[in-house]
């Protein structure tokens, strides 16, 4: 029917001519981004399905650079462990050096120093080796955990490499005495007061069994030390070890030097004055008194309180005010006999150390197989994404193709069916 109110033909263009350039809008965006689905409308499933696999893959991306990072963590620590392991072959080196009869005991202390000091590197590196402030070798318990990408984890066992963990705790067997009655807030702030004459503290370890005592140390304190003779803890121990590092050496050239003073720390951050022995001993007798024998002295807040007093002392037997303890001998190369001991000790020592090197290196070899299957899966998983999420671009070319040739013709027909109604003109003339 002619017509001029309704243009029916216009109108059905219109719409033919809306839904191809819908569809090519459709197509333009998925060639301009790569996509076959931009939006939940291109396909709802497909883009939950799409969206769980991207989650996926991103986890095991990143557990695949966890697994990296622990080997990074693993190496780290195996390479401290290869300087652990110079270290103790140096002592076992030193512990059969020792133990040949051929040395004197003068050439043996000097061996047995370089033996201690190796074992304290030892304890140093185990200490201080760390990976993101993260210590693995200097305690035998507690685990390492690297999540892969997956619900389980691999977890790398922490290992002792100390001292106390390889059993090369180093030292002779002796006594050491910590003073407990006197305390000072601070090793700075003043810690006794000597007043009057000059004051003289006399100390000795002794030995029951042996009779073999220790040297007598005497260490002179005058009353013009600091502020009105004041001395601070520090000074003490500095005074006391400047008499113990001029011993000098033994007849059996055995050296004497040593520290016998230190400083110790109390639980409610206090500081005490802490003696040890050099060797074992099973006793201690400390004197305090003026100097010069002529005058008396008094001496406030260390070694008890001494006033007018020319000869006080306190020994172990029955001193409250002091606290005695053993100390166990460790591995050392003092002796031939010591050094043959330590040979098997070093040996064991060794043998842990290998155990947890080992333990090392087959957790870095499973990091990298799972690096590997990490790596496979997120290839096949990202396979799969594209198979859902890309758009396949000869198929979308060719529907490009096809909607700019609908959108031409319907752009002419509207032409076309817009000039219908002028057709009724010719009637009305």
């Amino acid at each position: 029917m002619l017509a001029i109110k309704n243009n029916i033909m216009a109108g059905n263009a219109a719409r033919h001519l809306g839904k191809a350039y819908d569809s090519l809008s459709t197509s333009v965006e998925r060639l301009a981004s790569g996509l076959r689905i931009n939006s939940a409308k291109d396909d709802a499933a497909g883009l939950a399905v799409r969206e769980l696999m991207r989650a996926d893959i991103a986890v095991l991306q990143q557990g695949s650079r966890n697994a990296q990072d622990g080997i990074s963590m693993l190496q780290t620590m195996e390479g401290a462990m290869g300087v652990i392991d110079d270290n103790l072959i140096r002592m076992k080196e030193l512990a059969e050096q020792a133990a040949t009869g051929s040395y004197s005991a003068a050439q043996r202390t000097i061996m047995n120093a370089e033996f201690s000091e190796m074992a304290d590197e030892i304890d140093r590196i185990a200490g201080a080796t760390k990976f993101n402030d993260i210590a693995m070798l200097n305690t035998g318990t507690g685990s390492v955990s690297i999540h892969v990408g997956t619900t389980s984890t691999i977890d790398i066992d922490k290992v002792n490499m100390t001292k106390v963990g390889l059993g090369i705790n180093t030292g002779i067997s002796g006594q050491s005495s910590t003073f407990t009655d006197t305390v000072a807030s601070s090793t700075s702030g003043a810690y006794f007061t000597a007043v009057g004459n000059d004051v003289m503290v006399k100390i000795q370890f002794t030995d029951s069994g042996a009779g073999d005592d220790e040297d007598l140390i005497s260490v002179e304190f005058t009353n013009e030390g600091g502020t009105a003779g004041a001395y601070t803890l520090a000074q003490v121990v500095s005074a006391i070890n400047a008499q113990t590092q001029a011993l000098g050496f033994a007849s059996d050239g055995t050296d004497k030097n040593y520290d016998m003073a230190s400083v110790a720390t109390n639980s409610d951050g206090t500081y005490s004055l802490k003696l040890a022995s050099r060797g074992s001993s099973d006793g201690w007798t400390i004197q305090q008194g003026n100097a010069t024998a002529t005058e008396d002295a008094t001496m406030t807040g260390c070694f008890g309180d001494v006033s007018a007093a020319l000869d006080d002392s306190f020994t172990d037997v029955g001193g409250a005010e002091y606290a005695a303890t053993t100390v166990a001998a460790g591995v050392n190369i003092s002796t031939a006999a010591a050094a043959a001991t330590a040979l098997t000790t070093i040996t064991t020592a060794i043998n842990t150390k290998d155990t947890a090197r080992a333990s090392f290196g087959y957790k870095m070899n499973r990091l990298e197989s799972t690096i590997a299957i990490l790596d496979i899966q997120s290839e096949n998983l990202m396979n799969s994404e594209s198979r859902i999420s890309d758009v396949d671009v000869a198929t979308e070319m060719a529907t490009l193709t096809r909607t700019q040739v609908l959108s031409q013709a319907g752009i002419s027909m509207l032409a076309q069916a817009n000039q219908m109604p002028q057709m009724a003109l010719s009637l009305l003339r």
